[in-house]
């Protein structure tokens, strides 16, 4: 079969792969999307903290059902929608129902071989019915429900102002799954045209451009009392330790995105407003269904969200080219079929 690997730092490659085999508990799966984000970018430039190389690349994608375990409600032929978190089952976060962040996680397309291919052997624990969705729909689900994990764990209310530090796809997630749960949203971010997409599309209420004046920026909007709920989903070090300025008395920092460097804070700052801080780790099984949910009634404009298209073949350049020449896309997808 074919597969697009990253070879090693800046060389990618569609490779002629064996066929996969199919372990007594899982699927076999025809892939038909998978979408490109900023992991595959990471990757791609050798910046991923934990991957080796060479990489069959590709942990956001959807398919249809080849061959599934006796006994699976799962049918040939039936589209699916795949988590790639591939959890051990057994460790103290698998046993406290966290398997987002198991101990001995196994990420598709990071630690492990990922969904850049024609088909794929996935644990049927990581496989979901797609129910109403297409396979377009389908491969978005995995970023959308990163930002969906990280509002779960804000615990944001009804009526509280939201700050969405990032407008990429995982903060314009974020920035969705906060407004659907009842949140007054404001986006920050550097580049002017992604505020302009968030605000058109109805993702976010306001934006503010994260320039030399942020600071004041944010205390005007918000009558100089900061935000209850911020999420930070830039991966930007800088950004991160800036985010806490951004918060109000009594409020909640969710960092969403991961950076190798340590994270630095004023203690008094922290303390004096009680604030409390969170990390926001991949995506449970709720909350993937929570998007298929929020997909399948209209809720998610992935119509402009899905901006690029490529194939296979054509990931090998697409993929080095779109990772300098970011103007105008939100989310890509490699075509199958």
């Amino acid at each position: 079969m074919q597969a697009v690997v990253c070879r090693k730092p800046g060389e990618m490659a569609i490779e002629d792969r064996p066929e996969p085999t199919r372990g007594e508990d899982e699927v076999m799966v025809g892939v038909r999307r998978i979408g490109i984000c900023g992991t595959d970018f990471h990757i791609y430039e050798g910046k991923h903290p934990y991957l080796q190389y060479p990489r069959i690349v590709g942990h956001e994608f959807s398919g249809v059902v080849v061959e599934a375990p006796e006994g699976s409600p799962l049918k040939p032929g039936e589209t699916v929608v795949i988590n790639p978190y591939v959890a051990c089952g057994g460790c103290i976060a698998c046993r406290n129902g966290k398997p987002n962040c198991c101990m001995k996680i196994g990420v598709l397309g990071v630690h492990r071989d990922g969904g850049m291919c024609e088909r794929i052997s996935v644990p049927v624990r990581n496989v979901y019915p797609a129910g109403r969705l297409t396979v377009d729909q389908g491969a978005s689900c995995e970023f959308l429900a990163i930002g969906a994990h990280a509002v779960a764990r804000s615990e944001i209310k009804e009526g509280m102002r939201a700050l969405v530090i990032g407008a990429g796809p995982i903060g314009l997630g974020a920035a969705l799954f906060a407004k659907l749960a009842g949140g007054d949203i404001t986006i920050l971010d550097r580049d002017a045209e992604r505020l302009a997409f968030a605000v058109e599309n109805g993702i976010a209420a306001r934006s503010i451009v994260a320039d030399d004046r942020v600071v004041e920026a944010v205390a005007a909007a918000t009558d100089n009392e900061g935000f209850d709920m911020v999420f930070d989903a830039t991966g930007n070090k800088a950004s991160m330790e800036g985010a806490f300025r951004h918060v109000a008395h009594g409020g909640t920092l969710v960092l969403v995105s991961i950076v190798t460097e340590n994270i630095t804070f004023s203690d008094p700052e922290f303390h004096k407003r009680e604030m409390t801080l969170k990390g926001s780790r991949n995506a449970t099984r709720a909350d993937f269904e929570r998007v298929i949910t929020a997909i399948e009634t209209g809720r998610v404009p992935l119509e402009r969200l899905i901006t690029h298209r490529t194939s296979l073949s054509g990931a090998i350049t697409d993929l080095p080219r779109w990772a300098q020449e970011k103007r105008g896309l939100v989310k890509a997808l490699v075509e199958i079929g």
